[in-house]
C-alpha cells in the first residue's frame, strides 16, 4: 500500500493550516496515497498561551478535525493527524494534544492523548514545559485498520521504549511517531530513537514532522527540526524527508514486519525478572 507523510511548517492559525493540509493530502491522493499522515499540532503551532485559547477549539466544535474528516472521506483515505491542540472541559485549563486516527469514511476510529510531556531545558536559552499547558493522556491506543494495526504515539514518546513495547505484544505492527522536535535534540537523537523503536519491536516507524520557523501572530518564534522518517522493521531508514515542507510517498509492506520478527523473534522472547 502507498503512504504518504506531510512535512509541514504550521502558524499559529488554524484556519489558514487546514487549507494547506487539505491540498496537501489531494496532491498525497492523486499521487496513489491510501495511508496519510501529518504531524504533531498540525493546526496551531504558538508559544503563547493566550493566542491558543483564542485560536483552540473543543474537539466537538474543532473546524480543523471536521475539516480533515470531510478531506478524508472525500478522497477515501485513511487519515492519522499526527495531533490537535484541543482545549479541554478541565478544570485547570489545561489543552489535550491529541492524536486522531480516521478512516475512508470520515469516521473517527482511534484517538490518544500524548502520555510523556516534554517538560526540558535544551539549552540555556531553550526551555519546555509542555505540561504547563497540556495534561498528559495514561492509556495507550492502537487503532485497527484494513492495513493492521496502528500503536499512536506522539514526539517525546519516543523516548520512553516501554510504551512501544507493550503496542507491539498488544499487536502493533506499525508505530506513529508525529512530532515538532526541537531541532537541538532532534540533530542528537531523533534518527537513533526511531530506530532503536523500529528494531525492538520489529515494526514500522512513521514519524511524519513539523519543521522549520513557525510564522506567528503572537509569543515567541518557534523553530522545529523537520526529517520526518519511514523506519522498516530491520531499522533501515527508507525516507529521511531533510527540512523543507514537502509530500513523501513511499510503500508499506506488511510481510516487512513478518520478516523482521522471523529472523530476531525478541518479542517472543521477553521474560519477567525480579530486582533491582
Amino acid at each position: 500500500m502507498k503512504a504518504a507523510l506531510l512535512q509541514i511548517t504550521s502558524s499559529d492559525d488554524p484556519a489558514e493550516n487546514l487549507d494547506m493540509v487539505r491540498a496537501m493530502m489531494a496532491e498525497a491522493a492523486e499521487q496513489g496515497a491510501r495511508f496519510i499522515l501529518t504531524p504533531e499540532v498540525m493546526n496551531c503551532v504558538s508559544t503563547s498561551t493566550t493566542r491558543q485559547r483564542a485560536v483552540l477549539q473543543h474537539e466537538e466544535d474543532d473546524q480543523t478535525l471536521a475539516g480533515l474528516r470531510d478531506q478524508a472521506a472525500a478522497l477515501g483515505v485513511w487519515l492519522l493527524i499526527g495531533s490537535l491542540a484541543i482545549k479541554t472541559h478541565d478544570t485547570d485549563g489545561r489543552f489535550a494534544n491529541r492524536s486522531f486516527m480516521i478512516d475512508p469514511q470520515g469516521q473517527v476510529v482511534a484517538r490518544y492523548d500524548k502520555i510523556h510531556m516534554f517538560d526540558v531545558q535544551v539549552t540555556e536559552s531553550e526551555t519546555f514545559r509542555e505540561s504547563k499547558n497540556y495534561r498528559p493522556g495514561d492509556t495507550a491506543v492502537i487503532a485497527d485498520t484494513t492495513f493492521g494495526k496502528v500503536g499512536m504515539t506522539v514526539c517525546y514518546d519516543i523516548r520512553f521504549p516501554a510504551l512501544y513495547a507493550a503496542l507491539a505484544q498488544a499487536g502493533a505492527r506499525i508505530l506513529t511517531v508525529p512530532a515538532a522536535f526541537s531541532p537541538v535534540t532532534g540533530a542528537a537523537h531523533w534518527e537513533s530513537l526511531l530506530r532503536a523503536r523500529a528494531i525492538e519491536t520489529g515494526c514500522w516507524v512513521l514519524a511524519p514532522a513539523q519543521t522549520g520557523e513557525h510564522p506567528k501572530a503572537r509569543g515567541k518564534t518557534r523553530h522545529t527540526y523537520g526529517h520526518s522518517m519511514v523506519v522498516a522493521p530491520w531499522g533501515e531508514v527508507v525516507i529521511d524527508a531533510g527540512t523543507d515542507p514537502g509530500i513523501h510517498i513511499f510503500d508499506l509492506h506488511d510481510s516487512s514486519v513478518s520478516e523482521a520478527r522471523r529472523r530476531v523473534p525478541s518479542l517472543t522472547h521477553v521474560r519477567r525478572f525480579d530486582g533491582p
